[in-house]
């Protein structure tokens, strides 16, 4: 199964040693990140070292370790389904057209997230940790 995080899911795997940082370290199906949102990480890079007690080389690690599991999506793949994802969902949450974008682009993915703006479209079907538990437990 191809499963597309949202950044939340990556925050609160870098937040705490917890179940969602397990599963992205050993789900066995294929995790992808959108490219264009790393912004979204590197806003939130002081935020997360201070919640988690983390410093920054400890971050970085964790980041890298996360990172060998997902594969990024390119800005040049989702480009052509912007639009369609657009139409879906920005109307809830602008900030979520580059994660339905990132499934479409894959054909038959789905969408890992707590969001629950990604419940407007019905062409992506949206996993929450606990769903991603049960693969984890299958």
């Amino acid at each position: 199964m191809k499963i597309v995080i949202d950044t939340n899911i990556l925050l609160s795997a870098l937040l705490r040693d917890s179940m969602t940082r397990r599963l992205l370290v050993e789900l066995e199906h294929q995790l992808y990140y959108p490219e264009m949102s790393f912004h979204e990480l590197r806003k939130h890079k002081d935020a997360v070292i201070e919640r988690s007690g983390m410093n920054a080389e400890g971050y970085d690690q964790c980041l890298t370790m996360l990172l060998k599991k997902i594969d990024l999506v390119s800005d040049e793949q989702l480009k052509p389904f912007i639009k369609e994802a657009e139409k879906l969902i920005a109307h809830r949450d602008p900030d979520d057209v580059v994660f339905l974008a990132a499934a479409l682009s894959l054909s038959s993915a789905v969408i890992w997230s707590e969001d629950k703006d990604f419940e407007a479209q019905d062409k992506v079907t949206v996993l929450r940790t606990k769903d991603a538990v049960r693969l984890f437990e299958d």
